[in-house]
């Protein structure tokens, strides 16, 4: 089971646990248990990717019911006109808000990308962030007596391959756990510490515009276990309520998250 945030009889958006692949893929074929798969099991009809979110993130991932409203959500997130909020726990002290425009060269796998053009010029990548929280721990992991985090909120504004994970990098304030271009010592240490070994980046929310409707549709998704509990050991609650819980339930680690359809 995984948790549902949203279904109506055109959409369906859920809440994708970290680790979870979305769809099955050659490059990990030993893996069972996709998102695709489970939330065809579950409704018992055909659904269709409109976007991605990689296999460490969790968050809201959107599907269609249909090749038509697949295809025109494809175009909204073509076109930028959907904005995503994502939460994400950075190593050190951000401060207060602004924008990351950087451009990012592409990012190949050395397996699935081998007919890419290798040399492809950088493309624009832009990220918004807002620090919403600090905190220092007596912890040494690296060469200081304590370690210090923040607790972001990031809008990307274009869709580059890990695009707000390698932004933060860029500033020096890797992402929590990410294991392609944060700071390794840290996350073992951070693993060991506090008993958290996975990326912290969580896609929050969906704003866009429903494709049959033409209504406005906000998609929260909430907090699971493991950033409920460190929300709590780094003082943290009540800061960001939407997306926190009341109950911790069993099957899929998720609860209901919410959604509105407004005017």
């Amino acid at each position: 089971m995984i948790e549902i945030c949203y279904q109506d009889e055109y959409i369906v958006a859920v809440n994708k646990p970290a680790g979870w692949l979305v769809h099955r893929s050659w490059l990990d074929r030993k893996e069972k248990i996709v998102v695709m798969q489970t939330v065809r099991d579950m409704l018992g009809q055909h659904v269709f990717t409109v976007h991605r979110l990689d296999r460490p993130t969790s968050g809201v991932l959107l599907l269609a019911l249909s090749s038509d409203v697949a295809r025109s959500l494809s175009e909204q997130f073509e076109q930028h006109g959907i904005r995503k909020t994502y939460h994400a726990v950075a190593r050190g002290y951000m401060e207060g808000e602004g924008v990351i425009d950087y451009a990012l060269t592409q990012e190949l796998d050395k397996i699935a990308d081998k007919f890419a053009q290798p040399d492809k010029a950088p493309q624009q990548a832009i990220s918004h962030y807002r620090t919403l929280a600090q905190v220092e721990m007596p912890v040494a992991i690296g060469r200081y007596p304590t370690s210090r985090y923040s607790l972001m909120e990031l809008l990307p504004q274009t869709g580059r391959k890990h695009q707000l994970r390698r932004h933060m990098s860029h500033l020096h304030h890797p992402l929590i756990g990410d294991s392609t271009h944060g700071d390794l010592r840290q996350n073992r240490g951070f693993a060991r510490t506090f008993d958290c070994a996975r990326l912290m980046l969580h896609a929050s929310c969906l704003e866009l515009t429903h494709p049959v409707t033409g209504k406005p549709l906000k998609i929260n998704a909430g907090w699971d276990q493991t950033w409920q509990d460190l929300m709590v050991r780094f003082g943290w609650t009540g800061i960001i309520p939407d997306y926190e819980r009341v109950e911790f339930p069993g099957a899929s680690g998720q609860d209901m998250a919410s959604s509105t359809l407004t005017e």
